[in-house]
């Protein structure tokens, strides 16, 4: 009896030596991170930068809300619902420098199980909330359920692996989990922004609000407009102040946002000296019309920054829950009416860059044939994936660029002739009694130059396309709702690519109103492929899995692939100044830039 009782005991001291994790106080997705023990300080900020002043920052649209996490309302800018913003801190927060490293902020240092069932995370003594009270583990575990059971869907398929949290001590909370072996699942949990549990109690978390929230950021919420204007205003008596992560970080006293119902409005705004930093998205503005006084005599700085950010993919978006987009070869069809390179030319200066990837701009985009890794992974779909994915790289359709798309347009005739879409002689074609006509719905009129040619193309074809700009409100709403034909839209990706797949394109989330499954994809090769790619167990496994998705998704024409630039450009007013490194992931100008001391 003796020796049993001994080998049992050597058996549970084995298993609980098998779960000891060491305290880190960062932690990398692959590899180590870049910064170790005792860093000083960020690359691409500068500890001496000064203190003080207000950056005057615009946005588009309006808003109703200062609650990020939830479906309803329009949250202000500035309000950031996942990682550390001005208002909240997250447990730990991600470098721009680096694929996926975290480092604690909150936490001070993160346990992970060998087996990756479960993480753990020791709160910071000195971390508090801006009433003065400390942070908890008991916050971080009210924060994960709320958000799982209030939250947007996103949360819910973002933490779907996550069992429990749980609360060990009031400066040391667990999450154990449902599977084993997910890497990214313990960073991803490490990105909550944690939320006051006492600040909340009796109030309705999953309503919009217009009340300045607690939080335990750099920054409180000041003047609120409603609709119109948001201020932050810098607390300096904030706990997180001399973190190493922070040095060079939030310099600036005040950061306004000033909304804007037209860019164009907002554009003269900028040169009337109105606010003080823009990034410009459109091509022709940034060639045509930054010839105000500003920019010539100099007060205006303009500057085109390399970055490597990925790209993601912008693009026309079907709703393939719409019956007449549920054929992949109308869709194919549909998107060679799409002429980029005319387009590019008149309305971009050919500046842009037509995007053919899900992951543009990185090494996970399936630029070539597939390895044979990949083979090895997608074999086991033939038959069930469009067979170009073995055999082609995927191209979108290229036209000469001077406006005669006739070849193309006439491929496109035969395809939808082929598929049962007759052309009739009074109207859009027709199949089994209904005409092949939708409408694109966006809320930036900026589009609608991009859109009318297309739109022209289409009818040269048979199909009947119409294009309505709603406000903002109302297109997120009707797309939270699938209430939409297509769309223009973004799906953003990072250089590590994980959870937020399922929410893009797993089965689970094409019924789910709220959720980012917007084409509405129920594919069981493109589930079974991001369980994988949240799995992968190194680098290599990650970018495999990330192409043959890539080929999948591509291959299915859920989308018509639209432009990226793989440069920022940034125009400030020379009353700012910037660190003399910039990470190639955000320029992050809230955060690192400071105002000129005045002489």
């Amino acid at each position: 009896m003796k020796i049993l009782i001994f080998v049992i005991t050597l058996i549970i001291a084995s298993s609980t030596l098998a779960q000891e994790a060491a305290q880190q106080p960062a932690i990398a997705l692959h590899g180590a991170p870049k910064y170790g023990p005792g860093f000083d300080h960020l690359d691409y900020a500068d500890p001496a930068a000064p203190k003080g002043g207000t950056l005057r920052l615009s946005a588009l649209g309006t808003f109703d809300s200062l609650n990020p996490f939830i479906v309803k309302g329009s949250p202000a800018a500035g309000m950031n619902y996942l990682r550390s913003g001005f208002v909240y801190e997250s447990l730990m927060q991600n470098s721009y420098d680096e694929p996926f490293s975290l480092y604690g902020i909150l936490a001070e240092s993160i346990e992970v199980a060998p087996d990756r069932s479960w993480v753990a995370f020791n709160l910071r003594p000195q971390a508090r909330w801006q009433d003065g009270q400390p942070v908890t583990a008991a916050d971080v575990v009210w924060t994960f359920e709320t958000l799982v059971s209030k939250g947007t869907p996103f949360f819910r398929a973002y933490w779907a692996d996550v069992e429990k949290a749980e609360a060990q001590s009031e400066q040391r909370v667990k999450f154990t989990f449902k599977t084993k072996g997910n890497k990214e699942l313990p960073l991803i949990i490490a990105e909550m922004c944690v939320l006051p549990k006492h600040y909340w109690a009796g109030k309705n978390f999953d309503e919009t609000s217009l009340t300045p929230p607690l939080g335990s950021g750099p920054y409180k919420i000041g003047a609120v407009d409603n609709g119109r204007s948001i201020e932050y205003v810098r607390d300096p008596n904030w706990w997180g102040k001399d973190l190493p992560f922070f040095k060079g970080w939030n310099n600036f006293d005040r950061i306004r946002y000033d909304y804007y119902k037209d860019a164009n409005v907002a554009l003269e705004a900028f040169f009337a000296g109105q606010y003080d930093a823009r990034i410009e998205n459109v091509a022709r503005l940034w060639e045509q019309a930054y010839d105000a006084p500003p920019v010539k005599d100099g007060r205006i700085k303009k500057e085109e920054i390399e970055n490597d950010r990925p790209a993601g993919m912008q693009a026309f978006v079907f709703n393939i829950r719409r019956p007449v987009f549920q054929d992949r070869a109308v869709r194919q069809a549909i998107s060679r009416a799409f002429d980029f390179e005319w387009s590019n030319k008149q309305f971009a200066f050919g500046k842009y860059v037509r995007t053919d990837s899900f992951f543009e701009n990185s090494e996970l985009a399936a630029q070539d044939l597939p390895s044979a890794k990949e083979l090895a992974l997608l074999e086991r779909y033939r038959g069930k994936i469009p067979d170009e994915v073995f055999t082609t790289v995927f191209k979108p359709t290229l036209t000469g660029g001077d406006g005669f798309n006739r070849d193309h347009l006439q491929q496109a005739a035969q395809e939808l002739q082929a598929t049962g879409w007759v052309s009739t002689p009074d109207g859009p074609r027709m199949k089994d009694g209904v005409r092949l006509r939708f409408e694109i719905l966006d809320a930036n009129p900026e589009f609608e130059r991009w859109v009318l040619p297309f739109i022209a193309n289409l009818k040269r074809i048979g199909i009947e396309a119409t294009y309505r700009v709603v406000d903002p409100a109302q297109y997120q709403n009707r797309i939270n709702d699938f209430d939409f034909d297509m769309t223009i839209s973004v799906f953003g990706q990072s250089d590590s690519p994980g959870n937020e797949q399922r929410d893009f394109w797993g089965s689970a989330k094409a019924d789910m109103k709220g959720s980012q499954n917007i084409i509405g994809i129920k594919n069981q090769a493109i589930d079974q492929l991001v369980e994988e790619l949240i799995h992968a167990q190194s680098r290599e496994d990650l970018i495999n899995h990330s192409r043959a998705l890539d080929r999948i998704l591509l291959w299915n024409h859920y989308v018509i692939p639209m432009w990226h630039y793989p440069k920022w450009r940034i125009a400030y007013w020379n009353t700012l100044a910037r660190p003399g490194t910039l990470s190639g992931l955000d320029p992050l100008i809230a955060q690192t830039w400071w105002e000129k001391p005045q002489p």
